[in-house]
């Protein structure tokens, strides 16, 4: 059973949004006895020089000043670290994914924290979790050859450890809305317990 959900929201809409509407449909689902809620269009800034100048500082060397450039980070490493499923909601813009997105994925790659360099790779250290992606886009097929979202995201959740995947998609909305609806609702059917 699911306990904690944590839902990652990536549309820049906030109303008629169908990731978001999806996102909704897979967490009443999973029924999880908690749900943290993380909205990227407010509450992820880009990394910059302070930022990562405090990441590649030895923790026991961090000014006040790069503590705190890091704090953020730590929570949304602490968010899922604490939960056993993550919903990701995001749609294909532009053939991938939103740049709030990657700057959530941007935040939680640290080094020796999520994952860690050896002799032959890096090896991703969040293991555990369960992620459903809820993708959704106009024109661009999910895992088709223009979608450089969905490819992007296995890989970067692979690089920190995180490979128990599933896609709920509602895909080429503007092409056949009826279509997308059909697979989004063949993918909420096929989304194990």
């Amino acid at each position: 059973m699911t306990q904690t959900v944590l839902r990652i929201d990536a549309s820049a809409r906030t109303e008629g949004s169908v990731t978001r509407q999806l996102a909704d449909t897979v967490i009443s689902r999973l029924d999880p006895a908690q749900v943290v809620s993380r909205d990227l269009t407010t509450s992820v800034p880009q990394i910059d020089s302070t930022w990562l100048a405090a990441n590649f500082t030895a923790a026991d060397e961090r000014t006040a000043e790069q503590q705190d450039a890091l704090a953020l980070s730590d929570v949304l490493i602490d968010e899922v670290r604490a939960a056993d499923t993550i919903v990701i909601a995001t749609p294909i813009y532009n053939f991938g994914a939103p740049s709030s997105l990657k700057a959530w994925f941007d935040m939680i790659a640290r080094a020796g924290i999520t994952f860690r360099y050896t002799e032959t790779g890096p090896v991703g250290l969040l293991d555990g979790n369960r992620v459903i992606l809820v993708i959704a886009s106009g024109g661009t097929e999910v895992d088709g050859p223009i979608d450089f979202a969905t490819p992007w995201l296995r890989h970067v959740l692979g690089f920190v450890g995180i490979t128990d995947v599933q896609v709920v998609r509602s895909d080429r909305l503007m092409v056949d809305a009826e279509a997308s609806k059909a697979r989004a609702d063949a993918d909420l059917r096929n989304l194990a317990a």
